[in-house]
């Protein structure tokens, strides 16, 4: 089963603007392109559904992420943490998704390559897939239905990280440092 993508860009990014007046999500990369361009890009190109998680006022995420085709979600209650807005995503995309591939709308370095083992990894019967690289886990991660229960009862700003850590993990082996490159100052760009 292929999963279906969930990218999560509902955040306020105040690490990158104390201030609230730059969205990090909209900033361009070297390449001109936004950060949260680059993200989608990456899912639409390995998994054929992609649901975007955004919050009310985005200045233009949403719009941006409708032009490239993912099927865009307001979470009413994304000031509540991280874990909020992966629920309201996950319960948009019942009852047809039968795993999911969570994806950081900032971290739009992550190869399509490592999304579409991540996805092969799931459909080879894995319940949560994770990235390898250098020794280190990064994201995206995928989970499979066995994994829906702990994902609805999510709360907080933890996301699924506490998942992994009480479920096994299938580590998928990726050439690809972008899992762990996020963007959280200016200077990450």
């Amino acid at each position: 089963m292929t999963p279906v993508g969930i990218l999560l860009a509902a955040g306020r990014g105040r690490r990158f603007d104390p201030s609230g007046n730059r969205n990090k999500l909209l900033q361009p990369l070297a390449d001109g392109e936004p950060v949260v361009v680059a993200s989608a890009r990456a899912l639409l190109a390995a998994l054929p559904h992609v649901i975007a998680v955004v919050r009310r006022a985005d200045g233009g995420v949403a719009d941006a992420l409708r032009a490239l085709g993912c099927d865009v979600t307001v979470c009413p209650d994304a000031d509540d943490g991280m874990a909020a807005s992966l629920v309201h995503a996950i319960g948009h995309s019942l009852p047809l998704a039968q795993a999911w591939l969570i994806a950081l709308g900032d971290m739009p370095r992550v190869r399509v390559s490592t999304i579409a083992a991540l996805s092969d990894a799931l459909a080879g019967g894995a319940d949560i897939a994770a990235p390898m690289h250098a020794g280190r886990r990064g994201n995206p991660v995928g989970f499979g239905i066995a994994c829906l229960p702990a994902l609805l009862a999510l709360a907080g700003d933890e996301g699924a990280r506490g998942i992994l850590k009480r479920h096994p993990v299938s580590e998928v082996a990726v050439d690809d440092p972008g899992i762990f490159d996020d963007i959280d100052q200016p200077d990450d760009l």
